[in-house]
């Protein structure tokens, strides 16, 4: 599991609390910035916050969180980055989590434009990176719309960090040169043409896809990927809960059911997936010795 390593902006010195003690102090002065991005009143940044790990979150998310007045977070926003808010900030959950009562698109991006045209700092916090399948791009254009002034704080998306931190390169020379990044729910009605994207013959990671799973895995195969095509889901990757499975195309729904995997899960199928067995002991063997 990665050690995070996070850093307060403030009068304070951050520390590093996966160690719980306190950060050099030529470290900390490292840390700080002198060009720290000021999140003004009545503004909006829009921000991702990795994929759940503290020490994914970049130095300008973690700016914002120091400086709102108000965190509109998602569901997928770790417990421990909201803790990094400052105490001046209230924190309001506008989460949207497949099958449950969820708030309407329209409704949190109104609640946006209202709390900045109180004068409020408003940094709106979403898992990953905000315009990765995160509606990041939905709540920008509204935000321009409304004449509301906004920025995008990029983050480290789920689909790519998932797979590095379960020793899956999302590339490897010889074995691929593209990525497919798809979205799985609605699967069964979206129009994506799974066949084509089988036929790139390119590795496919799934956000959102546990619940048609066995529908794409028999469209991906119907396309022409073979049965034994490998396949991994991860399960709150980067998170001191994740979980790993590895699969075939042809069983990784009935697994994921067999063993109850569910979300936020990221799915990735092709052969990178093989390369885990090569990495995973090393890596392993790394954490335990960092961890002494």
């Amino acid at each position: 599991m990665i050690r995070p390593i996070v850093v307060a902006f403030g009068e304070k010195k951050g520390r590093e609390q996966a160690r719980g003690r306190p950060m050099s102090e030529e470290r900390a002065a490292a840390a700080m910035r002198a060009d720290v991005p000021v999140l003004a009143a009545g503004h909006v940044w829009l921000a991702g916050a990795g994929p759940g790990d503290p020490g994914l979150l970049t130095l300008d998310a973690l700016a914002g969180l120091s400086q709102a007045d108000v965190v509109v977070h998602d569901a997928l926003v770790d417990r421990r980055v909201l803790a990094l808010a400052g105490a001046q900030a209230r924190l309001e959950f506008a989460g949207k989590r497949g099958g449950r009562p969820s708030a309407e698109q329209g409704d949190i991006s109104n609640r946006l434009i209202e709390l900045a045209r109180a004068g409020k700092r408003v940094l709106r916090l979403k898992g990953g990176d905000p315009c990765v399948f995160g509606r990041g791009g939905e709540e920008a254009l509204a935000l321009k719309a409304a004449g509301v002034p906004f920025r995008i704080i990029p983050g480290v998306t789920a689909g790519l960090a998932g797979l590095t931190a379960a020793a899956i390169p999302a590339t490897l020379r010889g074995i691929n040169r593209a990525i497919i990044l798809a979205a799985g729910y609605g699967a069964d009605a979206d129009g994506v043409d799974w066949a084509a994207l089988a036929r790139t013959g390119q590795p496919i990671v799934l956000y959102m896809a546990m619940r048609n799973l066995a529908t794409i895995a028999d469209e991906l195969m119907r396309g022409g990927l073979p049965p034994s095509t490998p396949a991994a889901i991860v399960v709150s990757a980067t998170m001191v809960d994740e979980r790993i499975f590895v699969s075939t195309l042809d069983r990784v729904a009935a697994d994921a059911q067999a063993h109850q995997l569910g979300a936020p899960s990221i799915i990735v199928i092709g052969d990178i997936v093989n390369v885990r067995e090569r990495l995973i002991d090393a890596v392993h063997m790394a954490e335990s010795e960092a961890a002494r």
